[in-house]
Order: C-alpha cells, then structure tokens, then sequence
C-alpha cells in the first residue's frame, strides 16, 4: 500500500505544480461585492477558536493522524489577498515526534480545505457522505511516513471567493430529521470540501413565531400556517400551509436550539452562513388584524381540488409599507436569538410565484421594497436570490429580468444560477444583466436515487463563466434538492472551488477510482470510464427526475403506453436485429411520465461486469460494495422499466399467459433489488424513518413525525379516494423496504387489474386501480411497521446472482 501511496503521490505532486497554483482572476462581479468581503474578514471567529474546531475536524476525520498535520491561520495578503491555503512540509519534520505536514490557510474552512486536497492528492484519499460509502483512508501511509509535498510547498487560491451549498427545499428532503450528531458531520464535510457559505434555515419558525405573535397573531393562527416537519421548506415558500402539521412547540423549541450550534459551528469555521429573510408570506389571520393591508390569496398549488385546507395562501405585497415592517422584525429578531449574521439573507418572493402584473416599474418597486426590508433591519445585508424563476417561467423576458435585478443597489443583490450545469442563464442574459451571481450545479430532484451527472459541464462550466468578457460571477455552488448519492458528481463539483482551469475529466475519473477505492484496479478504472461516457455524460438537457416504472408507477391505462416499438422489436429480431432499450422508450407514447434514460444500457452492463469481476480484490471497501449496489440497482432499473412494457404489449396482443408470467418477473424482480438495496446502509428505509421518530416527546409526536416521513417519500400531497396526489412520486427513493413493502404492492395491484381485463374481455378500470392503490399508499403513510436500520447480506454475492439471473440475456442488451 505505501509503495501505491508513493507513486500515486508523485504524480499529483505533478499535478497540483502544473494545475493548481493559481492566478489572480477576480471579476467584476467580486469588485461589486468587495464591501461585504470586507465585512467578513473583519468579523471573522478569532484566529484560535478556528485553530481549535479545525482540529477537531481532523481528529473526528482521521484521529490516527492528528499528531501529523499542523495548522496556522494566515492573512490574505500572504495570498496576494485571495483566500487559499498553503501545504508545506513541516519545518520540524526531522525531529522525533514533530508533525510532518503543515497546512496554512486564511479561515479554519480553508484549512480543511488543504488537508482534504493533502489526502486527496498526495495519499490518494477519498471523502463522501456515509451513507454514499463514507471515507477511504486505507490509502493513506501511517503516521511518520505520510508523503511530501516539492520543496517550496504548494498554495492554492481560490479562483472566486464563495463556494455555496444547498437549495430552499433540501432542509426537507435531506435535513428534516436530522440530529445534531448529524449535523456535525455535515458541517464536517461541507468544511473539508471547501464549503464556505451554506444556507442555515433550521429553527426559522421559532423567529417567525415571535415576529408574527409581536403583530397580534396567536400561537394557534400559526398552527394552520406552518406545514409539518417535512413540509417546512414548501410552507416557507408559501406554496402551501398545514399540511403534516401542526408543529408541537417542542419542536419549535428543539429546533431553534438546534440552529443555534448549526450557526455557532459555522462561524467558528469561517463559514458565511445565509439566513431567510421575509418573502410576503403571511398567515391568513393577518388579513383580520390588517385588513387595509395589500395582501393577495393566491391560486392552487398541486393541490387535487384546491383545498382550502392546506392550499392558496396568503402573501403580503411589498409595496405596502407593512412588508418593512415584518421584514424589518424578522431580521432584527434573528440578530437577537443569534447574536450576529453574516449579512446575507436569502428570499425568493417570486419563486413559484409570477407577478400579478409584467410592469417593469411595478416589478422594480417590488424588488426595492423587498430589500428595504432587510436593509432596515441589517445595514449591511445583502440579498441572496435563487435564480429558478429566471429558468423555468416565461414571464421573466429582459424587461422584467432588468427591472427586478437593477431595483437593488449594485453589490446588494447576489443570483444563483441555480441549473447552470444545464441551463446556465449568465450566458443569456449579459451576466444577469451585470449583477453579482453564483454558477450553481442543481443535479437532484427530490433526492431521488439515479446514477447521473454531466460531469464534462461540472468540470469545465465555472471556469467558463468566470473567465468570460465582463463576468460578474462571484462564487460556485451545489444547489441540490436532496443529498447522499451520486458522490463522484460531488466530488468533482466541490472541487471546482479551486480550480483555476477547466478540468481534464477523463483524467480526472481515472484517478477518481482509484481514490475511491484506495488502490489501483485496471477493471475498475475501466468501468468507470464506461461510465464517464455513458450515465455520467447527460447531455439531452431534460431534467433527471427518477420516473422509472419501479418507483414511480404509470397511472395510466395500458392503452395508453404505445408499445408498437415493443412489436416492431420482435420482428427485427426474428431478422436479427438487435436494437437498444433507448430506442424503445423513445418510441414509446408520451401520454405518461417516461422514464429518463439519456445513454445506450447495452453499453453500461459491460461497466457492471467489470464492477463485479473487481470484487474479489475490492469486497473489504465500503465505497466499492455502495457503488456496486447502486450500479445493478441502476442497471436492473432500466431493465425493469423494459419489463413493464413487455407486460404491457402482451397484454395489447391479449396473451393473458404472458401478461401472467412477465408480471410475476416484473414482482420478483422489485423483490430481488429490495434484496439487493438491503446489502448497504446507504439504500436502507429504516433509518430515515427511525431518525424522524427520535426527534419526538411523546408517542402521538412519533405518530405524526412517521407520517411526514413516510408521506413525503410517497404520496407527497393531498388526494381523494380516487384521484392521486398531483405530486405523488416525487420524493422516490430506491430504498430497502420501500421496494418490498410498497412499490411492489402497488405494482401487483395494477397487474391484478390487467389480468381481470383480459379475463372478463373489458376495458382496463382505471378508477377501481385507483382506488386501490390509493388506499394502499394512505394505508402505508399511516403504518407504523418498523423496518431494519442495519444491512444484511453479501453485497458482490447477490450483484452477481442477479446479474446472471436478468442480464445474461441478449434480448436486453
């Protein structure tokens, strides 16, 4: 392994002189914000308190080694005024006992910054989220024998200085349960990969309850305003109100506490926290205490029928001076609980929510007002502005883009490309028309699980951005919905905080998989260049929500998914053709959500049996037996979603003993993968729903917390007896457990239906599936069956038996 260490060390030594030196390479968009940099530096945690929580970071991460490394706080203008760090060996290294490597950087972010590119590159390391494999530090040499870096050290500046992390809802689709132990890892992480400026939203109803109580609302006017606790980040945005709750005050009260170490932590690592600011969300009864108050109810938001239960809520417009006001109380009382800010706060009033008129004037008014009401409340703020509107609705054409943009002083309002990976607005609209923005990846949808990137973007869109005429951007970000997959997208992305030039991704992923396994495996390497130019080389554009048929199951009936390609398949066959699972689905109708596949599956199983062929040497690795799982989870999916539309086409020709046979294999199959998911912690339905329980008081708060979690994953939103929620299947998840005991379910009730079709010579009954499974969905929200928390079975084992047992036939393929 040393020897290994050795010769993977000096090629990165190589790599870092010829890549990652840096130059200066400010824009225009860092000079508008130089003010509140400024700020920041000046208000900074003391050097020693980062020094402390800095190694404890590293004592937490890699405790074997924590007499190794030695860290100092530095000034930027040993960085030519840039933030960066600095490796070099250190000056003690010769005596006995001393540490060997010391790490420089100007915040305790950029110190672990520095020794996570140390163990990345120097002893070929790897870190990613537990649940996606957790850390590879085998490959890392003992204490006394770690490698060195060139003579003259290594300095890496940041190319830009903020590197921001996660979206308005990913507090609900990952962070939702979580407790503070956690918590800690996250911040952990996000500080070792450069992270320096996270949203912090946790415990916002705890301000929002005093602010609203200070305007003459009730404890119990709130009851009906907040959602429950996995629906927060949707009644914040004020698409919808009650739904899940109503929050106990315990919770209230528990997750305040809670943003309280979040922020604490953040600061003491130099972190720039964003806080939320006032959008014009209001509860209903603020329409009775200010009823001359300039407030509009708006329109449905995916509820079936519009129930006025949990949908049209209340938002307040910013151009009555009641909007200040709030906004004004909201951020004072933020100041007050907390004891401080980083002066950046971040509000969407118009996400999700178009205007009521397209007048620049008015639109600019609108901006200008929903500014006043942070500044009035912090001198210094600075808005902090999701850029989805700008991508998704047709509203926002250049008059009204420039309207809102330019309504905030220039320096005070920052714009996340939010999808830039894919649809990067800086590019369309003159660098947002001149104002400071952050090139963001969005990746993920709801958390979803489905192997996907587009890595060529990831490595080379940042550098793009900022390298061009007049650029304004000011940072990079990761705004995923949901967490915990997908790690080498991360990765990479995370590592775009540094680099100065576009990326070599190719020979970047080869040495990704040698980092994420510790050792050099030439199948392996090659696998996941397969991978590299098949699932990881997205370029179709389309949105990569998982709607595979396994967890996202068509409510359509049978007529309605053409399978003409299916027949016309059957025929080449028989002439000796053999043509590819992508061109089926594509041929298919579109009068249901098609599932998304972007590469040629006859390609990417190679890449599996070279996965598989490496278990022997990899099968003690955490991060191998994750990916292998997620591969033939990835794999068997696709070939599932062609499955269903054999079932589908006997049951066209009317061959009740296909649709009878290929529906048991469809059935056994979700059977087999829940077997497969339950080889892993990371595909585990158990502790999500174990993790929501522990944060109750009382068995009715364990009841309801359930619910949240269970709904959130399933249902999502509201339905009647026969119409489904219109969000149902949004927040799937390859789970162990989700598979078996409900995507299966549901599967065989729809398979029931078909067969009674053909056997009674009627029309499929469409609204009797619905009502069935239906109430086996509600059913399954309110069950309180209790599903494992810890893994079972021999991940390479069973990869490798059901790969023989699906994939060896040449018809899917």
């Amino acid at each position: 392994m040393a020897s290994i260490s050795l010769s993977l060390s000096t090629f990165f030594i190589f790599l870092s002189a010829f890549l990652f030196a840096g130059a200066d390479s400010s824009t225009l968009g860092v000079r508008y914000v130089s003010r509140l940099l400024e700020i920041h530096d000046r208000e900074r945690a003391p050097a020693s308190l980062q020094l402390s929580v800095a190694y404890a970071v590293l004592n937490r991460l890699i405790h074997s080694h924590s007499s190794s490394f030695d860290f100092l706080i530095i000034p930027k203008e040993q960085c030519d005024g840039d933030a960066c760090f600095k490796i070099n060996n250190h000056p003690s290294l010769n005596k006995t006992g001393s540490s060997e490597i010391l790490i420089s950087g100007t915040t305790a972010v950029e110190l672990l910054s520095g020794l996570h590119w140390y163990l990345k590159y120097w002893c070929g390391a790897h870190i990613s989220w537990s649940k996606t494999g957790g850390v590879q530090l085998t490959s890392v040499p003992k204490p006394g024998s770690l490698p060195h870096v060139q003579d003259a050290g290594i300095i890496v500046k940041r190319p830009i200085p903020w590197s921001y992390y996660q979206n308005a809802v990913s507090s609900s689709y990952s962070f939702a349960w979580w407790d503070w132990e956690r918590w800690e890892k996250e911040i952990d992480w996000m500080a070792l990969q450069g992270i320096n400026m996270p949203l912090a939203f946790t415990g916002q109803e705890a301000i929002w309850q005093k602010v609203f109580m200070s305007f003459n609302i009730s404890a119990s006017d709130l009851n009906d305003f907040f959602g429950g606790p996995a629906f927060l980040a949707w009644s914040r945005m004020g698409n919808l109100h009650g739904w899940g709750g109503p929050l106990p005050q315990s919770w209230l009260d528990q997750q305040l506490v809670m943003q309280k170490k979040i922020l604490a932590r953040m600061y003491e690592l130099g972190m720039t926290p964003v806080l939320p600011a006032f959008s014009g969300n209001v509860p209903a009864a603020l329409t009775q205490v200010f009823p001359s108050a300039k407030i509009t109810h708006l329109s449905n938001w995916f509820t079936v029928h519009g129930d006025s239960r949990w949908c049209c809520t209340y938002l307040l417009d910013a151009t009555d001076p009641l909007f200040v006001e709030i906004g004004k109380a909201f951020v004072r009382e933020q100041l007050k609980e907390y004891g401080r800010s980083s002066h950046i706060y971040n509000c969407d009033t118009f996400d999700e929510n178009t205007p009521p008129t397209d007048d620049p004037e008015y639109i600019s008014s609108l901006g200008t007002a929903i500014f006043k009401g942070m500044q009035s409340g912090d001198d210094n703020a600075v808005w902090l502005m999701q850029g989805w509107l700008f991508t998704y609705d047709p509203f926002w054409k250049p008059p009204q883009m420039k309207a809102l943009l330019h309504s905030v002083p220039l320096g005070r309002l920052v714009v996340l490309d939010l999808y830039a990976e894919v649809i990067p607005i800086w590019s369309t609209s003159q660098q947002f028309y001149g104002v400071p923005y952050i090139w963001c990846m969005l990746h993920n949808f709801a958390g979803n699980i489905e192997m996907y990137g587009v890595l060529d973007a990831v490595g080379s869109g940042p550098v793009e951005a900022r390298t061009s005429s007049n650029s304004t951007m000011v940072g990079v970000g990761m705004s995923m919905e949901g967490i915990e997959q997908n790690p080498i997208v991360y990765d990479l992305m995370s590592e775009m905080a540094f680099q100065h030039d576009t990326v070599d991704v190719k020979a970047w992923v080869d040495l990704y998989s040698r980092r994420r396994y510790g050792k050099f495996v030439q199948s392996m390497q090659d696998s996941w260049n397969v991978l590299y130019h098949t699932i990881y080389n997205c370029t179709d554009g389309a949105n990569d929500k998982n709607r595979d048929v396994i967890v996202s199951f068509p409510d359509v009936t049978p007529d309605s998914i053409s399978v003409l390609s299916r027949r016309l398949t059957k025929t080449q066959k028989h002439n000796g053709a053999h043509p590819s699972m992508r061109s089926i689905l594509e041929d298919a109708s579109d009068s249901y959500d098609q599932p998304h596949l972007w590469y040629s599956t006859s390609e990417v199983i190679p890449a599996l049996e070279l996965f598989i062929s490496s278990g022997d040497e990899l099968s003690n690795s955490n991060t191998y037996r994750y990916d292998l799982v997620d591969l033939t989870r990835q794999v068997l999916a696709k070939y599932a979603n062609q499955l269903f539309l054999d079932v589908i086409e006997a049951y066209k020709f009317g061959d009740l003993g296909d649709v009878a046979t290929l529906s048991q294999k469809f059935l056994t199959l979700v059977g087999d993968m829940d077997t497969l998911l339950a080889c892993h912690d990371g595909f585990l339905l158990g502790p999500y729903l174990q993790s929501a329980k522990e944060l109750a008081q009382d068995e009715d708060q364990k009841i309801q917390y359930e619910w949240n979690a269970r709904t959130l994953i399933t249902m999502w939103f509201d339905n009647t007896e026969d119409e489904a929620s219109l969000l149902r299947d949004y927040g799937n998840k390859y789970w162990s457990g989700l598979l078996r005991d409900y995507y299966g379910r549901r599967a065989a009730i729809y398979f029931k239906y078909l067969t009674k079709s053909l056997e009674k010579g009627e029309g499929f009954h469409l609204r009797d599936w619905r009502r069935e499974w239906i109430k086996l969905t509600n059913d399954w929200q309110s069950s309180r069956k209790v599903f494992p928390v810890k893994s079972t079975g021999d991940a390479l084992n069973t990869s490798k038996y059901l790969y023989e047992k699906y994939l060896l036939d040449d018809e899917y393929r």
